[in-house]
Order: structure tokens, then sequence, then C-alpha cells
């Protein structure tokens, strides 16, 4: 360690250098001091989210290491960020003034695999492909799989409820876990939940804490449903003229027999820049649909019905991954898309959630503030469960730039809400969206949730500024 840490007392601490000393004693090595190891740990992916200047990072080993950070930041109130692998796009990982940020990536370490009840026993680390890679030896399946699946952990994603492109099928991250071991602010670790199929006994204390972003409790060790592994994956892309016949498709597929293991739309904006950046020459259609199955024996003829309604609903050419092989190059065309926007310049990315039946408005509209705002707007994304993500791609270094994306950012959010929907699907509130909440829920629902945070952060030290 060659820096010397800030050591002014954050606003509210009491004794702060005494609370850092006896942290150092309390958990060793796993305190950093090193200005610049702190701000690298001090901001994640979002935009627009300054991160404060934290005064010490803790990369935890265990669960003492935890249980000791929150004893000694409750004893002396000081603010603690509570961090997975940083992949979030809502700036709920940030840094406050003053704070510990407590970093839970090398907590990493898969405990349990069970087969017979089909759970896996996870520490917050794992980076979620590990996880499904370890599974997948035993026959298994872990579906969530947000778009930085090779990246994000398991704890990050239940932070944030995470979710992917196999959520209209599968369901997000909140449907994966039974129970969780968390610790509070003092110090004390609970377990909620179980590790049984079912199970009622009690508030859902568990489900509570998935989606919470930090806020209420550090969380140690994860259960995990899982179940078998699915079959073949069979795949097409329905080409459309009009996002109107796009958006009917959705409709028809998500409304008749079986649901499809994934159905992704992506607008023109995204289709040109990831010909740009991959050379796949992707049709340039107003709008292509992929939809895929995974049905094992059923999975042709699922494919069969999913191809009909794409042309019933005006699809000018339907193009059927010949096999699995194949079926996985045009997934990957789709994880793409974020890749080949950031390579021309700086993107916002947002996951405004709206009714099936708004889609084509949801993409026009965004379409229309990037006309209004001279700025370049895409609007891909999880179409069948509505949940698209609207990007924005600005230059950093181009102050009208900038406050044209800001503007754009806060009238795609009004578009999402104006078209019954929510702000968020599966990114979280974090500091971008803070403003947006209230809007969304109203004073008095808002109140009540601060309620449950002060009941189980009464001092308000978990990731001040944040969610609220």
């Amino acid at each position: 360690m060659t820096a010397t840490p800030t050591r002014e007392a954050p606003s509210g601490s009491r004794g702060f250098d005494r609370a850092l000393a006896d942290l150092e004693a309390a958990v060793g090595s796993a305190l950093v001091l090193d200005r610049e190891v702190i701000a690298a740990y001090s901001h994640d992916q979002a935009q627009f989210c300054v991160p404060g200047t934290a005064a010490a990072l803790v990369r935890a080993r265990s669960r003492d290491d935890v249980v000791a950070v929150m004893h000694l930041a409750h004893e002396h109130r000081v603010p603690v960020v509570i961090q997975g692998t940083r992949t979030g796009v809502s700036g709920a990982a940030i840094a406050s003034d003053g704070c510990i940020l407590l970093s839970l990536e090398r907590m990493n370490r898969i405990l349990e695999i069970d087969p017979v009840e089909r759970v896996a026993v996870v520490q917050p680390g794992v980076v979620n492909a590990d996880l499904s890679r370890a599974v997948a030896e035993h026959g298994l399946f872990y579906p969530p799989d947000p778009g930085s699946w090779e990246s994000s952990s398991i704890g990050g994603n239940v932070a944030t409820n995470a979710g992917g492109m196999c959520c209209v099928k599968y369901g997000v991250t909140a449907d994966y876990v039974r129970g969780l071991e968390f610790v509070v602010p003092g110090g004390t670790v609970h377990r909620s939940g179980r590790r049984t199929a079912k199970g009622v006994a009690g508030y859902d204390l568990t489900h509570l804490l998935v989606g919470s972003e930090g806020t209420l409790a550090a969380v140690t060790e994860i259960v995990l449903s899982l179940v078998p592994a699915a079959g073949p994956q069979l795949t097409a892309v329905g080409v459309f003229d009009n996002l109107s016949s796009a958006a009917r498709a959705v409709a028809r597929i998500m409304s008749n027999g079986p649901a499809p293991a994934m159905l992704e739309l992506i607008d023109r904006p995204s289709i040109v820049g990831v010909n740009d950046y991959a050379g796949l020459g992707l049709p340039e259609a107003a709008a292509l649909l992929l939809v895929q199955t995974d049905v094992g024996r059923h999975a042709a003829e699922d494919l069969d019905d999913f191809v009909a309604a794409l042309a019933a609903e005006g699809a000018t050419d339907t193009v059927v991954a010949a096999d699995e092989a194949e079926s996985k190059l045009l997934v990957e065309a789709r994880r793409l898309l974020a890749p080949a926007m950031m390579a021309r310049g700086t993107l916002l990315i947002e996951d405004v959630c709206v009714p099936i039946q708004r889609l084509a408005e949801l993409v026009e509209g965004v379409a229309e503030i990037g006309r209004r705002r001279r700025i370049v707007t895409i609007c891909p994304g999880h179409a069948g469960d509505g949940n698209l993500h609207p990007a924005v791609l600005f230059d950093a270094g181009d102050e009208q730039q900038v406050a044209a994306a800001r503007a754009a950012f806060d009238d795609i959010m009004a578009l999402g809400l104006q078209l019954g929907g929510t702000v968020t699907g599966e990114h979280g509130v974090g500091t971008l969206k803070r403003d947006w909440l209230r809007t969304e829920l109203g004073s008095e629902l808002l109140e009540l949730q601060r309620a449950v945070k002060r009941a189980f952060d009464p001092y308000q030290i978990l990731n001040p500024g944040k969610v609220f």
C-alpha cells in the first residue's frame, strides 16, 4: 500500500480514524487504502452517475470479513457500498463520499450442486457463466442469462433481480432464489428462505432482498433452483419492413401455444451497428425478430409454429438455422449489439418494460426522441416480455451531445411510463433512476419502502443515496 487514505471523517460519522484502525485489525490484508485501487473500484458501468470519494476498500474473503465491516460501520456510522463485479449500468455500486467499499467478488466459490434437490449453493462472487457451465456438467440448467453473464456475479444478479434473453420462458433471477444468508448492519447473520421446493413460513424476506440493490443487507450465500438441461436450441429470424407488424408477431407468438425460449427484437439502427462492427450481413430491415425453442423432440414442431406466426403477421422473409451451431451464431449476433454500439461512442443503455401491445409505440417513440434531440438512439431488447433496452449513443466529449443524451434519457423514461410500463425491468434504480422512482411509485408507496429500509438499516449507512 503506497498511498495514504483520506482521513477526514465522513459526514455524520463518529471517530472515523478509530473505525479504520478497528477495521484493519479485523480484516487485515483484505483492507485496501491505496487511492488508485479504491478509485478503480469506485464506479460501475453507469453513465451520468458520478462516484463519491471512498475512504477504504475491503475485498472480503469470507463471511467473517463481511460481518466485521457491517459491525464496525454500524458502530461508527460509516456508510458502506456493497459491490459485486460492478457490471451494473444504473449506478447502484458507485462510491459514496467517505464510504467503505465492500467488494464481494473474491467470495466466488460454488459451495454445492445437488442434482436430487436441483439446487446450487453459491457465494455472491460466483460469475453467472461459471455457474451455468458447472451445473451443465450435472445435466442441469441455470436460466437467468444477463448480457453480462460472462462477467456479472450471482450476487449482483440477485441485487438487481437480473434477467436476460431466456426470461421470456424461464423467468428472472427472483424465480430461482430459494434462500439467502445475509448480514445486516451491526453484523448479525441471518438466513431466509429454504432449500426445499416449497415453503411459506413467515414473510418472504428472501424475495424482499432480491432486487434491493445493496440497500438492506450484504448477501453472503445464495441457494438457487436449477432446472433440467434444455434440449437442442433451434432458431429462426423474421424480417419485417415495419415495426407494427413485428410487434403483432410478438403478440401472436406469446398468445398461442408454448412460450419460446427466446424472443428478441433488433431494430434497424441496431442491425446497422452490428453489421458495421462484425460484418454479419444481417438484412437491414425495420426490425428483425429472433425466436428460439429448446424443447427437445418438439423443438422443430414448435419452431414451425413460430415461423408461421412470423409469416402471418407480414414477415417479408424468414431464415431458419440449420442446426444448433447455426442457432448459436444467430444468438451471438444479438449479444454483439452492446459492444458494437460502444465501439462507436459512449452508450447509455436503459431497460424500459411495457405491455407487449405497446412495443411498436416504444420503438417508434425512442426513434422520434432521437430525431428530436438530434442524437442516435436504438431500441432492441427482450420483445417476448416487453422489456426493451432503449439506448442513447453520444460523444462524451461534446457538451451539446451530453446535454442531448441526458434529455433523451428523461424522454425515454417518461415514454415508458406513458405506455403503461416501468422505468426498469432488470437493471435496477441505482442513482440513475432515483428521481424517476418517485414518479412511478408515488410519494406514499415510496415512504412505505423507506420504512422497510429503516427496519433493516436504522442509521441509513447501506448504499446511501441509491434507489431512494
